[in-house]
């Protein structure tokens, strides 16, 4: 099997599972009560919090569990919009968001809040000229994503946060999920107050993430209840689950010190290959774009179609992001770069993780030759 859609969703590491699976069995107790369990618990849950601080560079006061990216996302958002809407209501983003992002500017329009979408060049990355032209006196909160998990444009974070240093009233949301491990990014450097992450990018358990919030940054929280997490996401911690995420942060850190050179080298095989091969466009641009992601489309082929296709073969793509591709639409991200809707409707995805080989990426490339030739015989 070969499996190129890690960026939906990446296997768990061995020693991810059996960390859970131990502090589950072991160290069970609710690390709100007052017995040693309880203690125990709660020690874990401090221990996980200071290592994923330190992954990112930041203060185990600025990390928050949560439950992944899109509640990262919804409470940093709505979080800050709420908190500041005495003193403005207008928001800007891009047009490419997650959607995560993009349906919580939806409801937020609903409740009065005005949102400004930037528009994307050719390769996926805003301009931030534009964005300064779009800031208002209003304007309170900046949410642009690191990476964009369709086609791998990294956006101009540090530069967003070294022009917004003029406007230290305005915070800036970082949707950080497709980046972490692959795409270095300085919280503090690029001026960042919010930045959402999830485990099971890089290869830690589904439902469960963070969110940084910045010593000083303010945000209203969205559940009621116990007051956990210093008030700021009620509900009972997932211990194991955090546990486990310091656990894949720590594992993907040492990983990336020799594979991000092979994983460009096995994107450079697919792009290279993927060129050779008749009516293929690739979207994916060369310069500021991860490591991990490459889009291309097969000119009058179905993406659904050909996705099956390579299956047969145990080869696992993707079309569009796994949030939005069983409802068959089409890839925003490719519209908005300009990309006709013959060539955005016979897009692909393929995403790598380090633990994928040099020849997965050579006999991905002849299944690819292949299937579209097969294809296209039946076609005519």
């Amino acid at each position: 099997m070969i499996y190129f859609d890690n960026s939906a969703t990446t296997k768990p590491y061995k020693e991810v599972l059996d960390s859970f699976v131990k502090v589950s069995g072991e160290f069970f107790g609710n690390p709100s009560s007052l017995h040693s369990m309880g203690g125990q618990a709660e020690k874990l849950l401090t221990q996980a919090r200071e290592q994923v601080a330190k992954h990112l560079a930041v203060k185990p006061s600025e990390i928050y569990f949560t439950s992944g990216g899109t509640e990262g996302n919804n409470l940093a958002i709505k979080g800050a919009a709420i908190f500041n809407r005495h003193k403005g209501c207008h928001i800007i983003t891009s047009s490419v968001e997650h959607a995560s992002v993009s349906a919580t500017m939806k409801q937020l329009e609903q409740d009065g809040f005005e949102i400004t979408y930037l528009p994307v060049d050719g390769s996926g990355r805003i301009c931030v000229k534009d964005l300064e032209k779009a800031i208002r006196k209003d304007t309170k909160l900046i949410s642009i994503m690191h990476v964009n998990n369709e086609v791998g444009t990294v956006q101009p974070i540090r530069e967003i946060g070294e022009l917004l240093k003029k406007w230290p009233g305005i915070s800036f949301h970082v949707d950080a999920v497709q980046g972490i491990g692959k795409v270095p990014l300085s919280l503090y450097e690029s001026r960042v107050d919010f930045c959402s992450i999830s485990a099971h990018k890089f290869h830690g358990l589904k439902g469960t993430g963070a969110l940084f919030v910045r010593d000083g940054a303010r945000i209203n929280p969205l559940f009621s209840g116990g007051n956990q997490e210093r008030t700021l996401r009620s509900g009972t911690e997932n211990v194991a689950g955090a546990v486990s995420m310091a656990k894949a942060l720590r594992m993907i850190s040492l990983k990336s010190e020799t594979g991000l050179e092979r994983m460009k080298n096995i994107q450079s095989i697919l792009r290279t290959g993927l060129t050779g091969i008749e009516d293929i466009q690739i979207h994916t641009p060369i310069e500021n774009s991860a490591p991990h992601i490459l889009n291309f489309s097969l000119n009058g082929l179905k993406s659904e179609v050909f996705i099956h296709a390579l299956e047969q073969e145990e080869i696992f793509v993707s079309t569009t992001s796994a949030c939005s591709s069983k409802n068959k639409s089409l890839s925003k991200t490719l519209l908005e770069m300009g990309v006709p809707e013959s060539l955005a409707e016979s897009s692909i995805r393929i995403s790598l993780s380090f633990d994928n080989t040099e020849e997965e990426a050579i006999t991905a490339i002849e299944a690819i030759k292949k299937a579209a030739k097969r294809l296209r015989k039946v076609m005519n």
